[in-house]
């Protein structure tokens, strides 16, 4: 009896411990922080921006034609597109922070507000928060959590997950 006690708690703790090596950092993608590499106001505009991450890797927001979408840069500097333009055509903004899931500093998730415009009607807009996995090798949308009172929550227990999951194509 004694022994499956000690098991208990022993497992207890374990699991404790390994739900709380899950955590956010949050870090901006406000042009007033990232490092643009280019901007061009003309049109639909252009911009290119560098913006600070975690664990030694970055993010690179790219806008073109009034649609935005970001890069994940690893630490050796190779850079996965998350396409977020392709899952909708319309315009679209990256919202200002993203949350970093990382696990002993080591980010293994981003989660992204990706603010899309209406087809109909461009002031009227539906935010979505989007999913992404990151390993070592890539990075890739995982998915798309729709507007909702947990959509925070829900995104979160997606990204803790998202190592397992399969890369969401865009139009599925």
């Amino acid at each position: 009896m004694k022994i499956f006690f000690l098991c208990t708690i022993l497992l207890l703790t374990l699991t404790v411990s390994l739900a709380a090596q899950n955590k956010s950092i949050y870090t901006s993608t406000s042009d007033k922080i990232c490092k643009a590499q280019k901007a061009n106001d003309d049109e639909g505009g252009d911009y290119i921006g560098i913006c600070p991450g975690v664990g030694s890797y970055k993010l690179k927001l790219i806008e073109g034609d009034l649609r935005q979408t970001l890069f994940v840069i690893t630490p050796k500097k190779k850079e996965h597109p998350l396409r977020f333009n392709e899952f909708y055509y319309s315009f679209s903004a990256i919202g200002d922070k993203v949350e970093w899931r990382t696990k002993r500093g080591v980010p293994f998730a981003l989660i992204a507000r990706y603010n899309v415009a209406d087809v109909e009607n461009s002031e009227k807009r539906t935010s979505y928060l989007m999913v992404v996995k990151i390993t070592k090798s890539f990075s890739c949308v995982t998915d798309v959590v729709l507007p909702g009172a947990k959509q925070n929550e829900e995104a979160r227990k997606l990204a803790d997950t998202a190592s397992t999951r399969a890369c969401k194509v865009a139009g599925q």
